[in-house]
Order: C-alpha cells, then structure tokens, then sequence
C-alpha cells in the first residue's frame, strides 16, 4: 500500500461513509480492521459510519463469490466503522453510484449494477434522488430486544442484513441507544441493527436504528427498508410476509438525517430512494 491514497467523503441522509477509489484493487488490498476504524474516527480521522471501497468487480476476487462474472462492473467492499464486513448498505450503496456517475464511470441515464457481498443491486439516478433496488423483503418470525429495562417484541426482516423492528409509543423509549440493544443471539449470530419505529400518519412512520458495527446512526437504509416492510404488514398491506403487495405501495420513512421513501412492488420488490452525495475529497496517510 502507498504511503498516502485518495479518499471521498459523501452521505446519504446523513448516514456517512468514506470512499476508497481503488479500481485495478492495487492500492488496498484487504482493508484491515484496524485502518477501517482509523479511517472512520471522528476525532483522530476522516469519520464515519463505514468504509466504501470503488473497486472493479473483475479486480477483486473475494466477488467472484457473489457476483456472476460479468454480471457487475463494479464491487462496494463495505466495511463497518468497527472494521467488521458487511452484506450490504442500503445509503451506502447510492452513494456508491452518485461517486460512480460523478466520475464517468457510470452513465446516469440506464440503470446501474453494483456488486454486494448480498449480489447484484441495480440503481437508478435520477437528479438529486437515487433508486436502489434493494431485492425480495425475508419476513422472518418475531423476537424480543430490549435497552435497558424496557423491551420489546421485534419483527425479524432481512434485507441482505439482518433486522429486528420494534414498533413503540415514542423514540425516547429507547435512550441514547450507545450501547447495542439486546437481542437473541441464537437469532442473530452474527449481530443485528435494531429500528424503533413510531407512527407519524397513514404510511408514514419515523425510526431510530442502532446498527451492528456502527452504534446509533442518522440513517440506515437497509433499515429503512425493514422498517416498511414490517409497518405494511402490520397495516394489512400484505396478509403475510410471504406475499407481495396487490400494487406498488410506498412509505415515507423519516430518519434523524432526513427522509427516505420505500416501495414494495407488486413484483416483490422493495426500492429505496433518497438523497446521495459526495461531498469532500482528498489524500489520506492513515
């Protein structure tokens, strides 16, 4: 690894990551923990919630695992601030395509594949807004998280990274949410991001999410997601989690860091859309 690399700094409703060009998959190699969470310090380093490495898909091989060869141009290596690796990033990933399109590296006007480590996301840019097709919902059983001495029945949605949403009376319930809420571990072996949700009107709801690896954020897409899923379920959208809705039905979801819409199609479907920006550049030596 060079001495000194460029970095981006771009967020999605407030949700912030920082961007690792690295094309040809020369210059990182495999991102070490302890660099990710450098990177990410908010005091001694560039901050925030996670690591986006640009890299080509036929550059990397851990993608082969994941994406069809030819299949995606481009690779999103996500890193927690923590420096753990996960599936997916819901804000991440439009950010992800807006560096993309900035650059000219992606044309904005035909849809965008991106690889995961949860498969192929296509996304669609659209002036300011960025559409992600975050793939079929997995409405899984219902499991209890609590903060504190308060708990709370949980629905388990995945969304290529785990969820547990809890519907409560206010957002305050749940404290600071500094320290992960407590949740089943032989549901979640490997960690959840927990949404608090509230109702703000008809298909309207707000949350607070408290992700694994991150701690409490402003944003959380795939949250934002699981969130509206499990909202229309409970509103009778769907009879169950195994079906889809009879039409395209959207939510509004209103995070700390902004607001997000989320439509379940009656393709099965769920499509995220919201801002995504890049807004700093430079050269880092961490």
């Amino acid at each position: 690894m060079p001495d000194t690399y460029e970095f981006l700094k771009g967020h999605g409703t407030e949700n912030d990551f920082v961007l690792l060009p690295d094309h040809d998959g020369s210059v990182h190699g495999d991102l070490d923990p302890a660099r990710v969470r450098a990177l990410c310090d908010r005091r001694a380093g560039i901050g925030g919630d996670g690591v986006l490495r640009v890299v080509r898909t036929a550059s990397y091989a851990e993608a082969a695992s994941y994406v069809p060869e030819g299949a995606a141009e481009w690779f999103m290596d996500y890193r927690n601030s923590d420096g753990s690796v996960s599936e997916m990033c819901g804000n991440g990933i439009r950010v992800f395509a807006r560096h993309l399109v900035e650059e000219g590296l992606a044309d904005p006007s035909a849809p965008i594949p991106v690889g995961t480590r949860d498969g192929i996301k296509v996304l669609q840019v659209d002036g300011d807004l960025v559409t992600a097709d975050m793939g079929v919902p997995r409405v899984l059983g219902e499991t209890p998280v609590s903060v504190g001495p308060s708990a709370w029945t949980a629905r388990h949605v995945d969304l290529g990274n785990p969820h547990a949403v809890a519907f409560v009376t206010s957002l305050d319930d749940a404290g600071p949410l500094l320290e992960a809420p407590d949740h089943d571990p032989a549901v979640y072996p490997h960690g959840v991001n927990v949404e608090f949700v509230v109702d703000r009107g008809e298909r309207h709801v707000a949350m607070r999410v408290h992700e694994r690896g991150s701690g409490e954020t402003r944003s959380c897409g795939t949250g934002a997601c699981a969130v509206m899923v499990a909202a229309a379920i409970r509103d009778g959208v769907v009879g169950s989690g195994d079906d889809a809705p009879a039409t395209d039905t959207a939510y509004t979801v209103d995070v700390p860091g902004g607001t997000l819409t989320v439509t379940w199609t009656a393709a099965n479907r769920v499509l995220l859309t919201g801002p995504a920006v890049v807004v700093a550049r430079g050269v880092t030596s961490l």
